[in-house]
């Protein structure tokens, strides 16, 4: 999966996997974390979620990086919010009160740019990701916000029965990636209102680090 693969689709208006409405498994289960206001969410691969809409309203902030440009301007335009932009090397930083997003590859991304975070909140990046991908960027995660707990949200299926994305990422793949730094629980399964002709669960995983850092 290359930049210009996403560049397409955002460019076609071929988002099937963006949702015009908050996503019901992450209004279920991130109440249940207790997290305290003003925690600093990260999103990775964020495209234009209204998830981050609901965040800024319930008295978080955000921090995301998205690779396609106009995805951000549009999110932006949405929260009519006063916007900043400035170049960070490779990287561009939309700011405006309690959210900054990155546009860019987010294998530029490092501790430093990001800064401190309290939550990573994957709703859709690892299972944009193929096998060939997912280790490198879990361990980008792991690295650059010190193995902070993280809420993924994550399908398993048959990948034979479809190409991806989005891809199928199981159980033992996840622990693969993370168990080494985190343990991880399983909060909730459903199957989804998308993909009816298949037989796919959505799952959502909650990480709490094993503080090897």
């Amino acid at each position: 999966m290359d930049a210009e693969f996403w560049h397409k689709l955002w460019d076609s208006n071929e988002i099937g996997f963006h949702n015009k409405d908050v996503n019901e498994l992450f209004l279920n289960n991130f109440s249940k974390l207790n997290f305290k206001k003003n925690s600093r969410v990260f999103i990775p691969l964020c495209g234009k979620t209204v998830d981050i809409k609901w965040l800024l309203d319930n008295s978080y902030s955000v921090v995301a990086i998205e690779l396609n440009e106009n995805a951000i301007k549009e999110l932006f335009s949405s929260l009519q919010l006063e916007t900043s932009i400035k170049k960070m090397g490779s990287l561009t930083l939309y700011s405006a009160k309690n959210i900054d997003i990155f546009v860019g590859d987010i294998f530029e991304l490092n501790q430093s740019i990001l800064g401190k975070v309290d939550i990573i909140y994957d709703r859709g990046a690892i299972v944009a990701l193929p096998t060939t991908m997912r280790q490198e960027y879990t361990s980008l995660l792991v690295n650059i916000t010190q193995n902070t707990p993280q809420l993924i949200i994550s399908y398993e299926y048959d990948q034979n029965l479809m190409e991806g994305p989005p891809f199928s990422v199981k159980e033992s793949q996840l622990k693969e990636y993370y168990s080494d730094f985190y343990n991880l629980e399983l909060m909730e399964s459903i199957k989804p209102k998308v993909f009816t002709t298949l037989d796919i669960s959505e799952t959502v995983w909650l990480l709490n680090p094993k503080n090897n850092y």
